[in-house]
């Protein structure tokens, strides 16, 4: 498979968007490229929420169970929950433009759950173009030789993870 090459989007909210204040700004801006620590990565679902967590320096990912998306509160505690645990020094939450890089109703959605969690977590949050990132990581499951239902339970966590190591290639020293 081709190597994958994405960059971090950190783009001003479309105009039918509402403006981001200047904290809200703030807390999307690219991080610095020699930030030390985990960092947590999300792939949004309507029904269950991909996640993936770096190490310490920022070497490997691996994926963590997938968490349920029954309503914001929970989602918000499973995260902090996941971020103490790790002890995340940033979220990085995947951005699902179209094909053509509009954004549509999903994306609204991902901006919005990244504002939130930046003021309800007190943590960085960072949007990452999530681009196809299922569709590479269930044609990657399948290649491993995983069978149908083995895939669906995996590939919203290997989505996360794709999603964090295409950030971290954006954000690496000398990218």
């Amino acid at each position: 498979m081709a190597p994958r090459r994405r960059v971090a989007l950190y783009s001003p909210p479309s105009p039918t968007q509402k403006k981001l204040s200047d904290t809200d700004a703030k807390k999307l801006k690219a991080p610095r490229a020699h930030e030390p620590g985990r960092i947590l990565s999300l792939d949004l679902g309507e029904k269950r929420v991909g996640v993936a967590v770096s190490d310490e320096n920022r070497l490997s990912v691996r994926a963590l169970p997938v968490l349920g998306r029954t309503n914001w509160k929970r989602l918000l505690s499973d995260i902090d929950e996941l971020c103490r645990r790790f002890d995340v020094k940033r979220v990085v939450v995947g951005l699902p433009l179209r094909l053509d890089g509009t954004e549509g109703d999903a994306a609204e959605d991902a901006r919005r759950v990244a504002r939130n969690l930046g003021l309800s977590l007190k943590l960085p949050v960072s949007l990452q173009d999530e681009r196809l990132t299922s569709k590479d990581a269930e044609a990657e499951l399948r290649a491993e030789g995983f069978d149908f239902r083995e895939i669906k339970a995996r590939v919203d966590g290997e989505a996360a993870v794709l999603i964090l190591k295409d950030f971290l290639e954006g954000n690496a020293p000398n990218s």
